[in-house]
């Protein structure tokens, strides 16, 4: 199943998407590679960047060097002159991003920066693109950790882990995103790290929500406490403690930062939700796409969460999906906090 494409520093990169964390990734890999690949569906984006060098729509203040960017429409046509693709796209559209392909990634190496399931797959990204594209483990990244586009793009200090099980293919895809401002680590174990990463965004509308309803921070730090603990319950405790002895912002800082910062689209989502918007209306009023909505209604359906009781993502699920309003449904949970 799949190849082992060996990439090296010369390897041509592209980035499939073209939202606030695409754009975050295209800024960063322009700051060194002097040709990156730019597949934009969007026709005013398109145009945005061609003539003024920005992205209208997302991180807008933030210029390019065109002379270092291959724009087009054309998927085929930028995956087909690149070697490391990088997915950086809502899950829930992945594969509507996909329809058109026609070129074979048998020999690319393909990295997701995508934190979530595919709604009608019931699959993480990684799974479904193993499963449909016939890739190995070897040619296929993960990337991870607290990042919010909004300070990578702007150069700020920022702390990233590559997960592949090859390590000079992620060794290469690491050198192509280390700067000055940006921290490269790697690990060997998609899975779990993947999978917290999912968790947490369904965490981090929890917390809104709580903040919305006007709870304290006594509260939240108990909350989050809990959503810790269940991401124990559902994952494999022994990767788990070597994740976090090895690199603990991949696990706990990324669940943190989702939690508490501002910058959070599942937090603002939840916060919204918490005040008083229903569900539909929130959901209109983001600008961008909060991915713990969509994995929290695919939570029941996962083999590993119908083997362990997690009461906080249940309740995301019930508040989220199935009309339960969030007050009640964090009174109830109230209880079942340690």
């Amino acid at each position: 199943m799949g190849n082992n494409p060996q990439i090296n520093k010369a390897s041509r990169c592209a980035v499939i998407g073209h939202g606030s964390w695409a754009t975050a990734i295209v800024k960063v890999l322009t700051t060194k590679e002097l040709s990156v690949g730019w597949y934009v569906r969007n026709a005013e984006v398109l145009e945005s960047l061609r003539i003024d060098g920005r992205n209208c729509r997302y991180l807008s203040e933030i210029e390019f060097d065109l002379t270092r960017l291959r724009l087009s429409d054309d998927l085929n046509v930028t995956v087909s002159e690149a070697d490391i693709i990088f997915f950086v796209m809502p899950a829930a559209y992945i594969k509507c991003y996909l329809s058109d392909l026609q070129v074979s990634l048998k020999d690319k190496m393909v990295v997701s920066a995508v934190k979530g399931i595919i709604p009608d797959e019931k699959q993480f990204v990684t799974d479904y693109l193993k499963q449909h594209y016939d890739l190995s483990d070897s040619q296929l990244c993960f990337i991870c950790g607290p990042t919010h586009a909004e300070e990578v793009g702007h150069g700020q200090l920022t702390y990233l882990t590559l997960a592949c099980q090859d390590v000079v293919n992620t060794r290469v895809v690491g050198e192509k995103l280390k700067t000055p401002f940006i921290r490269i680590g790697c690990q060997n174990d998609i899975k779990y790290l993947e999978r917290s990463s999912v968790l947490k965004n369904i965490y981090a509308v929890m917390v809104g929500i709580a903040v919305g309803l006007g709870y304290g921070d006594n509260f939240i730090s108990v909350l989050v406490a809990n959503c810790i603990k269940e991401m124990y319950f559902l994952l494999d405790p022994h990767s788990i403690n070597e994740l976090t002895r090895f690199s603990p912002s991949n696990f706990f800082g990324d669940l943190l930062v989702s939690c508490y910062s501002s910058h959070s689209r599942n937090r603002q989502l939840g916060v919204l939700i918490g005040r008083g918007n229903t569900v539909k209306t929130a959901l209109n009023e983001m600008t961008m796409v909060a991915e713990g909505y969509f994995a929290s209604a695919m939570m029941p359906y996962l083999p590993e969460v119908q083997r362990t009781h997690l009461p906080i993502a249940e309740t995301a699920y019930q508040v989220l999906h199935k009309g339960v309003p969030a007050r009640k449904a964090m009174k109830n949970l109230e209880n079942l906090l340690a």
